[in-house]
């Protein structure tokens, strides 16, 4: 009896001990999914602002502008799913105040710029065109609708404070300056690597004495 009693007090503590531990064990799965999920994020942003820039900003042309209507979708205390506020908005177009034209546009930027840059080997003046035209085009639409959304209407009251379209409109024209920046960048870097080619090509052919073999020469075109 005796020998029963002093292990009962051992035997709670190391009931406790487990519960605890278990608890711990529950939430440091979920921790170390998070933890990697971060990892594996954070890598992939790395290896495309540095090997891939255009795609990068392709893909935050993408998802942030329907991130952000869907925030303030949720903020005006919208109930409905975001497809089917998206699908409203475009049966109820409104060019001042409709936000849904903004998404189509910054679609269909990242998607022309997308196939310009892999057509283009990755850069090159082309690719270069194709992002200034599609900017120019974004931006100018995008400069038309903030006239038209700041220009008062009579019998409309103004959209409440910060229920207007700016935040998005000022979106759209940073996600075009940035477009424009990295294809320029990109730009400028695929004409430096051409460059030290040719140069070690003009090297390589007067080193040898002799003329460049039929395949160097027709890359050093």
């Amino acid at each position: 009896m005796a020998e029963k009693r002093l292990l009962l007090p051992v035997a709670l503590a190391m009931a406790q001990k487990h519960g605890g531990g278990g608890g711990e064990r529950v939430w440091a799965r979920p921790w170390r999914w998070a933890k990697t999920a971060f990892f594996v994020v954070a890598m992939i942003a790395s290896l495309l602002l540095v090997c891939a820039p255009p795609v990068l900003v392709v893909i935050l042309d993408l998802a942030l502008p329907p991130a952000l209507l869907s925030a303030r979708l949720r903020a005006g205390g919208d109930d409905a799913s975001f497809v089917a506020a998206v699908v409203a908005q475009a049966r109820a177009f409104d060019f001042r105040s409709s936000l849904v034209d903004l998404l189509a546009v910054s679609a269909a930027r990242a998607l022309l710029i997308l196939c310009a840059y892999m057509a283009c080997g990755g850069g090159g003046a082309a690719y270069l065109w194709v992002v200034a035209t599609s900017a120019a085009g974004s931006v100018s639409y995008v400069l038309a609708k903030a006239a038209a959304a700041v220009l008062p209407r009579r019998g409309v009251a103004p959209a409440p404070e910060g229920k207007g379209p700016e935040p998005m409109l000022l979106l759209s024209l940073a996600l075009a300056a940035a477009h424009l920046a990295v294809a320029y960048r990109t730009s400028c870097r695929e004409r430096r690597r051409l460059l030290v080619y040719r140069i070690d090509v003009e090297a390589v052919r007067l080193k040898g004495g002799h003329q460049t073999p039929k395949g160097l020469k027709q890359c050093s075109v």
